[in-house]
């Protein structure tokens, strides 16, 4: 069984290594030319910054790197062993394929588990110095301070939220601004469908003009209530908290860790504001490094059923159950971002679908 184990592991991992660093460069290099090009040719940066943009960018590409090499690994290696009837010399020799399956079972779960790690660690610190990095450069863009659908906490006494941005036009898209007034008092907020913006760089500030919406304005006789007041156009100026010291910069939620993603989820609470783009974010990273096990469920049963041995075929199935989970998994964050459901349930359904189906399928497989 020893012998066996070692020959199936050795079958796996030369594909998902060699599958790992193919797809981590040509998501990382090639998926990145134009900027390549952009930073070398008309920014001028030397070519030792660049090298050190693109490996802070590496950890993020290993977290979708790593389960599709995954799959395609256990696709191609189970699917070799399948096509050259080697498995059924194994059930010939009274072996249960459980033997077979669990240790690549367990390198999923091993997997997973390490990403929730790596996601959590690495990639959000990676992510903050490829912020520190591009701005230490001079390369950072005067509107990067508007990102969407994360909560922006770079102005003086307002945290926004906006889910689109064209940073072309220069226009927003669903804008969200609260204004928190201190403990025990209600949260100002400032709701508008449209949004235009004109970045001053030289006076630290952003000119925001706001179309059709809502804001909350005081009441004179009570500064603690506020009364709704209709808009078609409304003016405010945004100044900058954060000075140019890339030492001072704010971190993102991408930049934070789990445990100060939890330390902003209680604040926003208690400023009455809800997190949950935030709690989309902690329930993502988990999620995603849980498809390591959820694509190496799906992979091992469809790699013993189609008995395919050409790479080819093999890579096309990792395709289609790739189309099947990606586009579900950001329908599902989508949902969660809005409020329809809650993230921290309903992200977790594709893995479970994934999952489900997967081990139905290997169980069927392993048990006739």
């Amino acid at each position: 069984m020893k012998i066996l184990r070692n020959y199936v592991l050795k079958e796996f991992c030369t594909p998902m290594f060699f599958t790992l660093g193919v797809m981590s460069f040509v998501m990382i290099l090639l998926g990145n030319l134009n900027k390549i090009a952009d930073l070398v040719i008309n920014k001028g940066v030397n070519m030792l910054s660049v090298a050190k943009i693109f490996l802070f960018m590496a950890p993020y590409i290993v977290t979708y790197a790593l389960p599709i090499s995954i799959l395609i690994a256990v696709l191609i290696s189970l699917g070799r062993l399948s096509s050259d009837n080697e498995i059924i010399a194994i059930r010939a020799n009274g072996i249960n394929l459980f033997s077979l399956v669990i240790p690549l079972l367990l390198i999923g779960i091993i997997f997973s588990l390490f990403l929730v790690i790596f996601n959590d660690r690495a990639s959000a610190y990676a992510h903050f110095n490829y912020r520190k990095t591009l701005l230490d450069i001079g390369v950072k863009n005067p509107t990067a301070a508007f990102e969407e659908g994360v909560f922006i906490n770079s102005f003086q006494k307002y945290i926004l939220f906006i889910y689109r941005v064209d940073q072309k036009k220069n226009r927003l898209g669903n804008v969200r601004i609260y204004e928190p007034q201190g403990e025990d008092k209600p949260t100002r907020t400032i709701v508008a469908k449209a949004g235009e913006f004109i970045t001053m760089p030289e006076k630290n500030t952003v000119k925001l003009k706001l179309i059709d919406g809502t804001s909350d304005e005081p009441d004179p006789e009570d500064p603690t209530k506020f009364f709704k007041l209709n808009f078609k156009t409304y003016f405010m100026n945004l100044n900058l908290m954060q000075s140019q010291d890339k030492d001072k910069m704010r971190k993102k939620p991408k930049d934070m860790t789990i445990q100060e993603l939890e330390n902003e989820v209680k604040k926003l609470k208690k400023d009455n504001i809800d997190p949950t783009p935030l709690v989309t974010e902690i329930t993502e990273r988990i999620t995603l490094a849980f498809s390591a096990l959820a694509f190496m469920l799906m992979g091992t049963s469809f790699a013993i059923i189609t008995r395919r041995r050409e790479k080819s075929i093999n890579i096309g199935i990792a395709v289609v159950i790739m189309i099947i989970y990606y586009p579900l998994f950001i329908g599902c964050e989508a949902m969660g971002i809005e409020g329809f459901l809650p993230p921290q349930y309903i992200m977790w359904l594709p893995n479970v679908l994934l999952g489900v189906v997967g081990s139905y399928l290997t169980y069927k497989v392993c048990a006739s």
